[in-house]
């Protein structure tokens, strides 16, 4: 009969090291895989063994998003009602014009609304998920819109989510033109050493243009993925000039892609027809350097009061300790008394 025996720490450590080598030599054969096989395998990971995990990570987003703008949300829709019962007189006109001259209904690009997830895991930083998939009608390649311009656009569509890129992802391309539609480029993206440094250049403009800081760059519509007329970024400064014979340019990007939250992604195949947002964001819309420097000098600001207040939290937590011994002086800084006996 053989002697009762319990899992012995050697065995413990054997069915550890053999599930490391499992997943090391599993990653090893992943990386040599196209990129599509990769794509469609951590595709099918997030939706098994992740899943709950991505929709954990969801929900508590869109709750700490719903409590924090309840508000501000309230604040829109009050002037939204005011806005559009001021303009009723103005839409009935407009449309009893249209009747007169037979002009048919003007009928704009639909979008689906989606909240931005990221992973948060290293690699995955020029990446996000958002809430929206094939359901709602979105496709690969579809471009993806914040309120202040172009942030990227969809990789991958599963059911009810999607994998985007923004724009510092190095493989990112768009077809720019600056606002008057004298001059075309393609906008690429540009790693810096930190990812705080990432920017964006406008290449391939003729050599013989100059555009001045703070020119508008909106995509252009040409290729078919992205709509003319969204912004891009302004021009800060010549990046090169190459041969005689072209020039680039370094932009300052208008969307950040840390901040956004809530997105608008074109619902619809680009074979469509190509869609013209130019009148969504007219000249005065689009932000102008003076705004973007106060932008980040308000987001400094934010910091230096932050970092302020955990000091003056610091130095409470540490008069409020308590100190014991003789030599040691109490709350108030006076020292305790001895008696003797």
């Amino acid at each position: 009969m053989s002697a009762y025996t319990t899992e012995t720490v050697d065995s413990s450590g054997r069915r550890q090291l053999m599930a490391t080598v499992v997943f090391l030599v599993a990653a090893v054969v992943i990386s040599y895989l196209p990129a599509s096989t990769q794509q469609h395998v951590a595709a099918s990971l997030r939706g098994t063994v992740l899943r709950p995990f991505v929709a954990t990570q969801e929900a508590i987003i869109t709750v700490g998003s719903r409590a924090s703008e309840t508000a501000g949300l309230r604040r829109r829709v009050d002037s939204l009602v005011a806005v559009m019962t001021a303009e009723g007189a103005l839409v009935e006109e407009n449309r009893r014009l249209r009747e007169m001259l037979e002009l048919s209904r003007k009928v704009g690009p639909t979008f689906a609304a989606a909240t931005v997830v990221r992973a948060g895991t290293t690699g995955s930083e020029s990446t996000f998920l958002v809430d929206v998939g094939s359901t709602e009608g979105i496709n690969p390649n579809a471009p993806v819109i914040s309120s202040q311009g172009l942030l990227g656009m969809i990789r991958d569509v599963r059911t009810d989510q999607a994998v985007g890129m923004d724009w510092t992802h190095p493989d990112f391309r768009a077809s720019a033109m600056t606002a008057d539609g004298a001059t075309y480029g393609v906008v690429e993206s540009r790693r810096g050493l930190f990812r705080e440094e990432d920017r964006l250049v406008l290449d391939g403009t003729a050599f013989h243009t100059r555009l001045e800081d703070g020119t508008v760059v909106l995509t252009s519509g040409l290729g078919g993925v992205f709509p003319r007329g969204v912004p891009i970024g302004l021009v800060s400064g010549q990046a090169s000039a190459e041969g005689g014979w072209r020039k680039s340019y370094w932009l300052r990007p208008l969307a950040e892609p840390g901040v956004a939250t809530h997105v608008l992604i074109a619902v619809g195949d680009s074979a469509d027809g190509s869609m013209d947002l130019s009148p969504v964001w007219p000249g005065g819309a689009v932000m102008t350097e003076e705004q973007l420097a106060a932008r980040d000098q308000a987001r400094r600001d934010s910091l230096n009061a932050l970092g302020d207040s955990l000091l003056v939290m610091k130095r409470m937590i540490a008069d409020l300790a308590p100190r014991d011994g003789l030599g040691q002086s109490g709350p108030s800084g006076a020292r305790p008394e001895v008696t003797r006996r």
